[in-house]
């Protein structure tokens, strides 16, 4: 079910300015008139190390390259040489604003390989853990968008509550940032009634803290004329370069794969889908703006309705035992120690898994040939695909256009070069 348009772009923006004939590509101008500029790789509102290489003639852009692969460092390959189960805390370091997603991303594709399934308390766990992260990925991504075309006092408003996210995070996991919480099977800890009492509490009244940064920025005249009409993806761009996420539903096509091919227990859960109508940088906010007010409402709804029950499976071939176990028994260290080391054999066949991460669709499509390390994995990085759409957005703008469409891309270099 898609938002009502009334929710979105309420006027229709102009049309994004057109190259002056003088500095088009085909105008038959002379070259030496131009400048070639790096913007990046170290550059604040870059968000990371990318770099854009742009020819401009004054201030308007007449070519981007994307150029990334400065943060690569080889995960596809990490994960075929150290295995299912110690390649989890490698998936905090892909989307690293959105590491508890990565680790059930992972987690859900490991369980196709071994054809099991987590129990239904974790099943549920891991839904509430993927819309908090993805609420956490999208208020670090509109409090930098908001700071780079000049609005500082949203930055320091979602950073209030991506901080009470973060204790969330730290007190289900221990850890803050790099969570590895996911398990084959499951996960590492169960939750606690007070915990989700909390969550559930905050979740409940996330909606008013939006309509606030709303009245700060949807109806504000800057805001409006630094976005709309600016970085257009039309519908029939968007789907030739595959992209997906928030960038996919700005441009009007309402895919989601939690809508679409549910995993985990998102069919379960009354959700609305935001779509754009134009495709600008505009649209882009709009919908991660509506999207933060749907995961609090499935947050919400998962936790009324969460069964008791283990968190981890009874699968001692592929499940590793619980810590607190390990700790205290000689059986449960021995079965960790041949799991962790290798002492696994998977299935032989390929799977493809899909989940709708904050960024977009991050895919997995392993090859097995048995044992406890993939034939081959390759990982797909929503980042990366919605960053090749520049070179065809960027010309014909201003150089300072550019800091609004990476904001409403809202992209991770850690995913990008992977």
């Amino acid at each position: 079910m898609s938002v009502p348009p009334e929710q979105l772009s309420t006027t229709a923006p102009p049309a994004p300015p057109a190259p002056e004939p003088e500095i088009r590509l085909d105008a038959g101008d002379d070259p030496g008139d131009r400048m070639v500029l790096n913007m990046g790789p170290q550059h604040p509102s870059t968000h990371g190390v990318l770099r854009l290489v742009l020819e401009v003639d004054g201030e308007r852009v007449v070519k981007c390259t994307p150029d990334v692969g400065y943060l690569h460092r080889g995960k596809e390959k990490i994960g075929e040489s150290l295995g299912y189960h110690r390649y989890i805390p490698y998936t905090d370091r892909l989307d690293y604003l959105a590491p508890l997603a990565n680790n059930c991303s992972a987690a859900w594709a490991f369980e196709k390989v071994c054809g099991i399934q987590a129990p239904p308390r974790a099943q549920v766990i891991r839904v509430i853990c993927c819309e908090l992260a993805r609420m956490s990925a999208h208020l670090l991504g509109l409090g930098a968008y908001g700071m780079d075309v000049g609005a500082m006092t949203v930055f320091l408003y979602t950073f209030t509550e991506r901080e009470r996210l973060y204790n969330f995070f730290e007190a289900l996991t221990g850890a803050r940032f790099t969570t590895t919480y996911a398990r084959i099977g499951g996960l590492a800890y169960d939750a606690k009634d007070e915990w989700l009492k909390d969550v559930r509490e905050f979740c409940d009244n996330f909606h008013k803290q939006v309509d606030i940064w709303e009245n700060l920025l949807t109806n504000n005249r800057i805001w409006r004329i630094r976005n709309e009409g600016v970085g257009v993806i039309s519908r029939e761009l968007a789907l030739s370069y595959g992209l997906t996420g928030p960038c996919l539903r700005g441009s009007g096509v309402g895919y989601d794969v939690r809508k679409d091919r549910p995993y985990g227990t998102y069919a379960d859960y009354d959700f609305d889908v935001p779509i754009g109508r134009h495709g600008d940088s505009y649209d882009r906010y709009l919908v991660r703006m509506e999207e933060m007010r749907q995961s609090a409402r499935i947050v919400v709804q998962a936790i009324d309705s969460i069964p008791d029950g283990p968190v981890l499976a009874d699968e001692p071939k592929y499940v590793l035992p619980q810590k607190q176990d390990v700790m205290t028994g000689m059986e449960q260290l021995i079965h960790q120690f041949m799991l962790i080391t290798g002492e696994m054999d998977t299935p032989k066949g390929e799977i493809h898994s899909h989940s709708e991460n904050p960024k977009g669709e991050a895919g997995y499509i392993i090859r097995s040939e048995g044992g406890a390390a993939p034939w081959r994995l390759k990982y797909r990085a929503p980042s990366f695909v919605n960053l090749q759409v520049l070179k065809e957005i960027v010309p014909g703008h201003l150089i300072a256009d550019i800091v609004a469409m990476l904001g409403s891309i809202d992209f991770v270099m850690g995913e990008c070069d992977k």
